[in-house]
């Protein structure tokens, strides 16, 4: 089996599967009804709507990045600081130690699939080479545009620890990840690392890098709550109810990353819609919100590339909600949020 796949399921692991209460019927199961099937039937109008798609599907050139500071992204500050590179990839400085979500920097969102799909932006995978050492990794689901094996084995020797949602494990594990230096989190699940307290939240969405492991490791979002400062990434995942117990027990949030983009009619409860990604922000109690799953690649023929990012501004226009724009590489601090339309460039 490709390593691709990640790692197969041990007795023991499935032991801890089953222990959970998120465990029902031999997988994971969302805390709402969520049908995720496709008939065979409809695959070949749905493989017609994807290779079609709505155009723009693509920026007319690569999008630049823009290159890494590495002293001013370490240098002394109280406030948390950021920098986006497209789609969920976030890396984050806070109280003097480095963080990274979802650090999917490779040019291929589809690694085992004919033609794959390419990022729209050129070698990003270099970047990890002017990285500092990372701290810590935080995983929220094994989807292969969020789970990449090529950034995780370049990154191998710069990070002290991974945090990952239940099932995550085996896969950093097949990749040459030591296990002492991995934590596996269950939703709810939460620990303190340097006085921020992190919780592994739920979302409505499902995990799988196989024909035969889906829903076979767990999905989920990350809060941060520090002494001065709470900030939530909100992970994959359709609109539900969830999203108001995450602000009653964590919130409310001064700056939320929140998925918004490779929303289709088709998995409509799997991934919002950019009107649901604005009461999402609403529902957590969050006064900022930086949309995240978009500019990275086209998963979906249902909108252009950069039509949830215009979509999210507009609903949020009428609300209290501040939308910030970072452009990809952008450092920015949770004081200071950018809003150029900087995509109008491409």
């Amino acid at each position: 089996m490709t390593k691709q796949f990640g790692g197969k399921i041990s007795a023991e692991e499935l032991a801890r599967y089953e222990a959970s209460p998120n465990w029902k019927n031999g997988a994971f199961r969302n805390l709402e009804p969520t049908t995720m099937s496709i008939s065979m039937s409809q695959l070949p109008g749905m493989i017609a709507k994807q290779i079609k798609g709505s155009k723009p599907s693509a920026p007319e050139k690569p999008i630049s990045v823009i290159p890494f500071d590495k002293a001013e992204f370490l240098s002394d500050s109280d406030d948390p600081k950021f920098i986006w590179y497209g789609h969920s990839v976030l890396l984050m400085r806070w109280r003097g130690k480095t963080m990274m979500i979802d650090p999917m920097l490779g040019p291929n969102a589809a690694p085992i699939a004919p033609g794959g799909v390419k990022r729209f932006s050129k070698n990003t995978l270099d970047l990890i080479d002017d990285f500092p050492d990372i701290d810590l990794v935080l995983i929220t689901h094994d989807h292969y545009d969020h789970l990449d094996m090529a950034s995780i084995l370049k990154l191998r020797g710069k990070v002290k620890a991974f945090y990952v949602a239940l099932g995550v494990k085996r896969h950093l594990l097949r990749w040459g990840i030591a296990e002492e230096n991995i934590t596996e989190f269950d939703w709810w699940d939460f620990t303190t690392f340097n006085g921020i307290q992190i919780t592994f939240t739920p979302t409505r969405h499902f995990s799988g890098r196989g024909l035969k492991d889906r829903a076979k490791s767990l999905w989920g979002g990350w809060a941060f709550v520090g002494p001065k400062f709470k900030v939530w990434f909100s992970g994959d995942g359709g609109y539900g109810k969830h999203f108001k117990k995450i602000g009653e027990k964590l919130g409310p949030f001064n700056l939320s990353f929140m998925e918004c983009g490779q929303y289709s009619p088709d998995w409509h409860l799997i991934h919002m819609f950019p009107e649901e990604s604005v009461q999402a922000a609403m529902d957590v109690g969050t006064t900022t919100a930086i949309p995240v799953h978009w500019a990275g690649f086209k998963l979906s023929y249902a909108h252009t590339w950069f039509q949830p990012m215009e979509e999210i501004i507009e609903h949020s226009d009428p609300l209290s909600l501040i939308v910030g724009t970072p452009a990809i590489g952008e450092l920015f601090s949770i004081k200071d949020i950018p809003t150029e339309r900087w995509w109008e460039e491409y």
